[in-house]
């Protein structure tokens, strides 16, 4: 295979990648004298009418797709010798997300926010031209050596205003990455690959997943009936405003998401920052939408500090390889032995006593020093009384100790 020319002038050199449908192998242009990556479509599809139809549809939707965020489709064709189908693409050199994630576990929040909002600018351009990946996943976002991100693979994407070749109930995709109408066997749209992007976002910085799940009617139940724990309850270095951010693009109905991705790369970038997205409402109605009563009903926790709802109790992410820096633990609601602050009221309280007590304990030994003073003085004595309960401490103790004086002259 090593030795294999595509179209008389694509030499294969090693494999890349494979999936379901198609491997990818790198190549050198032998006319360019460039490196490239090579696309072959399975073999045994190549026969099937469908998937050669999506495998050149992959080609002429990504082909149109000029943008720095999103891998350029060069050339594609069948091969006249071998029958093979073929794409020609840009050859990144560097890591796929899916990659990171494996050596790493996770990344710092700033540099998972970098690689997003990349990919939300290659979206947006791709949205606005009416292509949808529908396959939004960390293998499919690459990051080069210089640190530009862009989205590759466009396999199963297709122009919005062509027909549909999917079969009816047939979904495609990564099932952790589905958005919940993609789960139902609905047609996907922008909104979908927001959904995507957004599980992207969750994984990249806490390392894991929104939702485990073994099949596609299982992650429809749990997106269904569980809202998976925010953010800010995984990582301590996550703030609320990024915690809600990112809980926006996982709501659960299309319109609680996301309008655009240029919309949802500004929202993650102001919640690193501290700054938390606009209150999002439905139309007309005026009513909180889905996504707010969601991070509603995950904020609330107990005295714990850990959240209320079952089954997302805050715990620490641990990478599969120990990375060097400070350890990812949640943030406990309060930090442990510290004693609670007394309320203003309690406060109050308990300087009256005390102020009544001194007041009290000053006559009591006034009325002792007089006593004295008029069992030991010779007859006849006079004796001297003043009111001397006054609001302040220091003002009765004055007043008690000329009393006092006065009565010992």
């Amino acid at each position: 295979m090593n030795s294999l020319e595509i179209a008389g002038r694509y030499r294969l050199e090693g494999r890349l990648g494979f999936g379901g449908m198609s491997t990818v192998h790198l190549a050198m242009d032998l006319r360019l004298e460039r490196p490239v990556a090579v696309k072959l479509l399975a073999e045994h599809l190549a026969e099937d009418p469908t998937f050669v139809s999506r495998f050149q549809r992959e080609a002429q939707a990504a082909a149109r797709l000029v943008h720095p965020n999103i891998v350029q489709v060069f050339d594609s064709g069948q091969d006249e010798t071998t029958g093979q189908y073929f794409i020609v693409m840009e050859y990144i050199e560097g890591s796929s997300c899916a990659e990171i994630l494996r050596d790493d576990g996770w990344l710092e929040v700033e540099e998972a926010i970098s690689i997003i909002e990349q990919a939300c600018q290659g979206l947006d351009y791709a949205h606005r031209h009416g292509v949808v990946h529908r396959d939004v996943k960390p293998g499919n976002l690459l990051r080069a050596r210089e640190g530009e991100v862009k989205l590759a693979d466009f396999g199963i994407a297709k122009a919005t205003e062509q027909s549909s070749i999917t079969q009816v109930g047939s979904v495609l995709g990564t099932a952790a990455y589905l958005a919940p109408e993609q789960a139902r066997g609905e047609e996907a749209g922008p909104s979908a690959d927001l959904y995507a992007l957004g599980v992207v976002t969750y994984q990249l910085i806490s390392g894991r997943l929104p939702y485990e799940a073994a099949s596609l009617t299982e992650l429809a139940l749990k997106q269904q009936q569980e809202a998976p724990p925010t953010l800010d309850t995984l990582v301590a270095a996550v703030s609320p405003e990024l915690a809600d951010a990112v809980a926006v693009a996982l709501a659960l109905d299309v319109p609680d998401r996301y309008q655009t991705a240029r919309e949802m790369g500004r929202a993650l970038s102001d919640g690193a920052r501290g700054i938390a997205p606009p209150e999002r409402r439905t139309g007309g109605g005026g009513a909180a939408t889905q996504a707010t009563s969601l991070l509603t009903r995950t904020r609330g926790t107990s005295g714990s500090g850990a959240p209320d709802r079952p089954g997302t109790t805050a715990r620490a992410i641990t990478p599969r390889r120990p990375r060097q820096g400070p350890p990812r633990d949640p943030a406990p609601a309060s930090a442990p032995g510290r004693a609670s602050a007394p309320s203003p009221r309690r406060a109050h309280r308990s300087a009256a006593s005390t102020f009544f007590l001194v007041v009290l304990a000053l006559a009591a030994l006034a009325v002792v020093i007089v006593a004295v003073v008029l069992i030991t003085a010779p007859a006849p004595t006079k004796v001297v009384l003043r009111n001397v309960v006054y609001s302040d401490v220091q003002e009765t103790s004055s007043a008690l100790k000329q009393l006092v004086l006065e009565n010992t002259r």
